[in-house]
């Protein structure tokens, strides 16, 4: 057993329920519509003062985040979730490959069916940056994004012996996770707390396929995560 395996899964249940009571929290606040006030300022901070329909900088800069938010779209993480999994099956991480496919696949379920349950309307103080076709709330984008890449992050770093580079993977993951969620406000197609609820369910669901993990590797069910060389 690896050293302080039994705390780091309390430390990680934990978080779960943490992230678990912090999305049903803000839920409730979307509903009551306690976050409107605070959602309208910080959509708006992100926009010119004297004519709230062009965001912030130049044009360059609202390009820019059309392509960062695309990174948190369907196509792109299906690509690239699929490229990942080339690299298990060829690397001979077979088991591995289908708990990946699961693992995301389950994120984008919960997703769909999280926004399909709140239906909450997209902002419509500023025009849209972006072409929407689903409710607000949470933002898929966000979800996803934290579904996908801290998924792929830890699937990756478990192959990885350095510990530099798991911690650079989850690095990685983590800042596009981070960018992906505000290119969603930037662009004025989601408020805050839509971006905050995908991001805590998101990193939620992506911890808790790496407890499954865990448990499938302690009963040999996917292969062994590599032993670190420090």
């Amino acid at each position: 057993m690896r050293p302080y395996a039994e705390l780091r899964t309390l430390v990680a249940i934990l978080t779960i329920s943490a992230f678990a009571w912090v999305f049903l929290e803000l839920a409730d606040t979307v509903i009551d519509g306690e976050t409107h006030a605070i959602d309208t300022a910080l959509l708006l901070a992100l926009r010119n003062p004297l004519d709230p329909s062009d965001p912030l900088g130049p044009g360059w800069i609202e390009e820019l985040g059309r392509d960062i938010t695309a990174l948190g779209g369907v196509g792109v993480l299906t690509m690239l979730t699929l490229a990942v999994a080339g690299l298990l099956w060829l690397q001979g991480r077979h088991h591995t490959v289908w708990f990946l496919l699961v693992s995301v696949g389950g994120g984008l379920l919960v997703s769909t069916l999280a926004k399909y349950g709140f239906d909450r309307p997209r902002p419509d103080l500023v025009p849209h940056g972006s072409r929407v076709y689903t409710a607000s709330f949470p933002s898929g984008h966000s979800m996803m994004a934290a579904v996908a890449y801290l998924t792929l992050a830890v699937i990756l770093a478990r192959s990885q012996r350095r510990r530099i580079l798991k911690i650079y993977l989850l690095v990685v993951a983590a800042s596009l996770t981070v960018a992906v969620g505000v290119s969603r406000v930037y662009l004025g197609v989601h408020w805050p707390s839509d971006v905050l609820a995908g991001w805590v369910a998101g990193a939620a669901w992506a911890l808790l396929c790496w407890l499954v993990a865990q448990r499938l590797e302690a009963s040999h069910a996917i292969e062994p995560e590599a032993d670190e060389n420090r």
